[in-house]
C-alpha cells in the first residue's frame, strides 16, 4: 500500500524571542535578559514534528524576507519544501516573551502568510490523493476553500483551530475529519469550561468529527466513533512552551498514521510534548522519533 502523506499547509513565521522575568503588562518598559531569532510560526512547527515523527511530510505557504532561512529549516529536519512559494513582500514574524517558569505570551504579524490564493491552493492540493492528511491552523487565508476543495479530493482533514476567530465557524467544519485544540479554544468554541461538557458540545455539533482536547497539566483526551479516551501529562521542568501544542499535534497524528490506537497515539504525543517543554525554542526544541523510543526504552 502506498504511504499516505501529510500535507501541512500553513504558516512560517520568523521568531524573535525574548527571555523575561515575566511578561510586560500595560505601560511598563522590561529588559530582557536574551534574544533569539529562529524559525516558526504553527505551520512550520507542525510539519517538522511530523517529519521529525517520521511522516513523509510537505509544507505549502508563502515566505517573504527570511525565506531562505526558513527553507533551509525545513530541509534540515525532513520536510519537502516543493510547494513553499518565495514573495517580496514583508514574511510572517513573531515577537515572543518567554518568561521565568517558561510560559510564552506571543504577537504574530501574519504578511506573506495572509496571501494564499484559491489558485495556487488548487495547484498544490492536485499532487495529493484521497486518504492523504491534511492539516490546517488558523494563520493563514483562504481556510473554507482549502477545506472544501480537499474534501472534494477525499483528503483526512486536520484543523487546528489556533488562533481561534468566530470567522472559523463558517469554515465547512462539518468537513473536518478531526479537530485538535486546548482547553481555551474548546471554551471559545463551545462556551464549556469543564472537558466532558465540551466533548458533549461537540458530539451535537459535529456528530461525525473526531476530537483531539490538550488540556495542560491535566493530560489530554480524544472522543472518537462514540468513545472517549483519555492520557495524562508527562511532567517536566518546562523552560519554553512555545512548540507543545504543535509538537503533540505532530506526533499524535503520526502515531495515526502508523496504525496506533487513538490511546497509544495520546500517550506518545504526551511524552513528546513533555520533551519539547523542557528545551528552549520551537522547531528546533522538538525530538526525532529516535529519542523518543530511546526514552520509552530506558522507562
Amino acid at each position: 500500500m502506498t504511504e499516505k502523506k501529510v500535507l501541512v499547509y500553513g504558516s512560517l513565521n520568523l521568531d524573535h524571542v525574548y527571555s523575561v522575568d515575566h511578561f510586560a503588562g500595560p505601560g511598563e518598559t522590561i529588559p530582557a535578559r536574551d534574544m533569539k531569532v529562529s524559525c516558526g510560526g504553527k505551520g512550520l512547527n507542525q510539519a517538522v514534528a511530523f517529519a521529525k515523527a517520521g511522516a513523509q511530510t510537505y509544507l505549502a505557504g508563502k515566505t517573504g524576507s527570511g525565506g531562505d532561512l526558513l527553507r533551509d529549516t525545513c530541509r534540515e529536519y525532513g520536510v519537502h519544501t516543493d510547494y513553499l512559494k518565495s514573495c517580496s513582500e514583508p514574511g510572517g514574524h513573531a515577537v515572543i516573551q518567554v518568561d521565568a517558569q517558561g510560559q510564552n505570551s506571543i504577537i504574530i504579524f501574519g504578511g506573506t502568510n495572509r496571501m494564499q490564493t484559491e489558485e495556487e491552493i488548487s495547484r498544490v492540493l492536485e499532487q495529493f490523493d484521497g486518504g492523504d492528511f491534511l492539516i490546517l491552523q488558523n494563520e493563514i487565508n483562504n481556510l473554507p476553500y482549502l477545506i472544501q476543495r480537499a474534501h472534494e479530493r477525499g483528503m483526512e482533514i486536520v484543523l487546528n483551530p489556533s488562533p481561534w476567530e468566530e470567522s472559523l465557524r463558517s469554515c465547512g467544519l462539518e468537513q473536518v475529519s478531526w479537530l485538535i485544540l486546548n482547553e481555551v479554544e474548546a471554551f471559545q468554541m463551545t462556551g464549556e469550561q469543564e472537558p466532558e461538557a465540551v466533548l458533549d458540545q461537540f458530539r451535537r455539533m459535529y456528530p461525525d468529527m473526531k476530537i483531539v482536547l490538550t488540556l495542560g497539566e491535566d493530560g489530554s483526551m480524544c472522543q472518537s466513533s462514540g468513545l472517549c479516551l483519555s492520557a495524562p501529562c508527562v511532567r517536566t521542568r518546562a523552560v519554553d512552551t512555545t512548540a507543545a501544542g504543535d509538537t503533540f499535534t505532530g506526533y499524535f497524528f503520526a502515531e495515526i498514521l502508523r496504525g496506533r490506537t487513538e490511546e497509544q497515539a495520546l500517550r506518545t504525543a504526551s511524552q513528546v510534548a513533555a520533551i519539547t517543554v523542557s528545551r528552549r525554542g520551537a522547531a528546533a526544541a522538538i525530538p526525532y522519533l529516535r529519542e523518543v523510543l530511546d526514552e520509552q526504552e530506558r522507562n
